[in-house]
């Protein structure tokens, strides 16, 4: 193991973004170092395989190396060691090439160096081993300081004066990621940000090994007025328990003309989105495995947490009526992880952001069409997640859990009645189909909380009461 390799060992683990948390890391090797500036200052793109428990997963580090002692306190956050320096183009950590070590830093966070990312793409550099492309018919801005919004966990994102946001993959699958394909196939739309460019360079296939172009990182516009939809829900359910004996509709700050506008504008995401790329129709067989799949996640799920097993005969029957459903299941392209942090609010209207998918499942896999209601039922669990949350240690407990059952009952029929208007499949008329999905969803949230938040796991397991009656 080089000297850099031993440093991003005890980094990475540290890392908001890092996926294996609280695994031993077996084996960590740099697979590649791209240079995007020689020499100290520099700035380079590494990839970075991780093993763990038999498995590999590719991860992206922006490395940056200055001379040691000169980060100052601006990137001392950012530091991951100091390493010995290298020639232009040859790997840092090595023997010894100079006279003297230099500091070598997460490069995302120093905006003289990130500067140089989006100036390349505004050039729309198309050739070397990392490739700078620019939208067709985008005029980029450049000359912006960028700041890395916090809070993000499985990637960096870093947001460019008032203009522009850079979302910086992590976690690494060979092929182009689906934020950007579906959002370049929705380029246009009002209920998107609009796209401008992308990074990308060649990850080995897993099977094949033959180079794959991969996203590294995708350029899309800033939305400065925007408000998350999280937050709008959570502000509306915080209104409704601090008036005792009020429903729902009756409480400042109803959501639920929110609620409904924004099933208006899933509805026309998903249009668009059967427009521009692959539909299809899923046959009765391929139906019942995908059922199957749902029961063996719930076998899997009780397995792990026992709390779970009064349910599993509701549910099963659940997922036995689903797989028996003789109807055609239309199946598209879909959002695949669509909850309410998932949306803002702008000035004109709601906007659907990262498409990306569930970040741990491989590319290959959230690119499989699925049914449109796979999203809809990942809004419904969020407006339960709303409603629910806040209740978690409230010493008023027992007396605000019939408010907000009623408040996110309310919205849900909200949405939905905004996803039909809006031309989608009606969800009441579909509720075999959209009941299994939200099982399936809430079978994944028990597991989720079991092993990340104990303290949330009676939201999905009361959610799972309530649907269950």
């Amino acid at each position: 193991m080089t000297q850099l390799e031993e440093l991003l060992t005890a980094w990475i683990p540290r890392q908001r973004w890092f996926a294996g948390k609280g695994v031993p890391i077996d084996a960590l090797t740099v697979e590649s170092q791209h240079v995007l500036i020689p020499g100290v200052p520099g700035l380079r793109v590494l990839v970075v395989a991780v093993g763990q428990k038999g498995g590999t997963d590719r991860y992206q580090v922006l490395l940056g190396l200055r001379p040691q002692g000169t980060l100052g306190d601006e990137l001392a956050h950012a530091t991951i060691g100091v390493c010995e320096p290298a020639p232009a183009g040859g790997p840092v950590g090595g023997p010894a090439y100079g006279p003297s070590s230099c500091a070598v830093y997460d490069a995302a966070h120093d905006h003289e160096m990130t500067a140089r990312l989006l100036d390349r793409i505004a050039e729309g550099r198309g050739s070397g081993a990392v490739r700078f492309r620019r939208m067709p018919g985008s005029s980029i801005r450049t000359g912006m300081r960028s700041i890395v919004l916090t809070g993000e966990q499985s990637n960096t994102s870093l947001v460019y004066g008032e203009d522009y946001v850079l979302k910086m993959f992590r976690r690494l699958w060979p092929g182009h990621n689906p934020d950007l394909e579906l959002t370049a196939a929705l380029a246009g739309s009002p209920f998107i940000a609009r796209p401008y460019g992308w990074i990308e360079a060649d990850l080995p296939d897993p099977v094949t090994g033959e180079p794959v172009a991969t996203t590294l990182a995708m350029l899309q516009q800033y939305l400065r007025s925007a408000t998350d939809g999280w937050v709008l829900a959570a502000t509306s359910v915080r209104d409704l328990y601090a008036s005792p004996g009020l429903a729902p509709d009756e409480a400042g700050g109803d959501f639920t003309g929110e609620a409904e506008r924004l099933g208006a504008a899933t509805a026309a995401v998903h249009r668009d989105l059967a427009r521009a790329l692959p539909t299809d129709v899923v046959a009765p067989d391929t139906q019942a495995e995908m059922a199957r799949a749902m029961v063996d996640r719930l076998g899997a799920a009780i397995a792990e947490v026992s709390d779970l097993a009064p349910y599993a005969q509701r549910l099963r029957t659940a997922f036995d009526a689903f797989a028996e459903v003789d109807a055609p299941l239309p199946v598209q392209r879909v959002h695949g992880d669509y909850h309410l942090g998932q949306v803002v609010r702008t000035d004109v209207g709601w906007v659907l952001l990262d498409f990306e998918g569930e970040p741990a499942a491989p590319v290959s896999e959230r690119q499989r069409l699925s049914s449109p209601l796979r999203d809809v039922a990942g809004m419904l669990r969020s407006f339960d997640y709303a409603a629910r949350h806040q209740l978690t240690g409230h010493d008023q407990d027992e007396g605000l859990a019939e408010p907000a059952r009623a408040w996110a009952l309310r919205n849900r029929e909200a949405f939905c009645s905004g996803y039909a208007f809006g031309g989608g499949i009606d969800p009441e008329k579909h509720q075999v189909v959209l009941r299994a999905f939200e099982y399936d969803k809430a079978v994944y949230e028990v597991m989720y909380e079991a092993r990340h938040r104990p303290s949330w796991l009676h939201i999905p397991l009361d959610s799972i009461a309530a649907l269950a009656n």
